[in-house]
């Protein structure tokens, strides 16, 4: 059986999906952008603080830690900017570094949006 998650402390979803779905003690979550935040129009950085925020809110909800991170995947617009970010993400990780792709991008739903970030979280 799959659980459909939404998470009030997200931002409100504009398209057809859910912030996250359960599975066999396993959190899926949905690409996290800053879209409908005040990070929307910054830069990467910020977008990145923001989404990490997100993130770090959907395990607080869900009991978990970032040890239970087991994959994150990382969508950015310009690969040159990965420098930028890498602090902010070993930073996050507290040192449980969990699986990760980056795939640099064209483009992301909304033109502001420089970054998205998936995960799956181990429950």
């Amino acid at each position: 059986m799959v659980e459909r998650m939404t998470y009030d402390g997200l931002p409100q979803i504009a398209g057809p999906y859910v912030h996250a779905a359960k599975h066999n003690k396993t959190l899926y979550v949905s690409g996290l952008t800053a879209y409908g935040t005040g990070a929307q129009t910054s830069g990467l950085i910020e977008q990145t603080q923001e989404i990490l925020g997100q993130l770090s809110e959907i395990l607080k909800v869900e009991e978990r830690s970032k040890s239970d991170l087991i994959k994150l995947t990382i969508f950015v617009r310009d690969m040159s900017m990965l420098g930028s970010i890498r602090e902010l993400l070993f930073d996050f990780y507290d040192g449980h570094l969990p699986a990760c792709s980056l795939v640099e991008v064209s483009k992301l739903i909304h033109p502001d949006l420089q970054i998205e970030i998936e995960a799956i979280i181990g429950l």
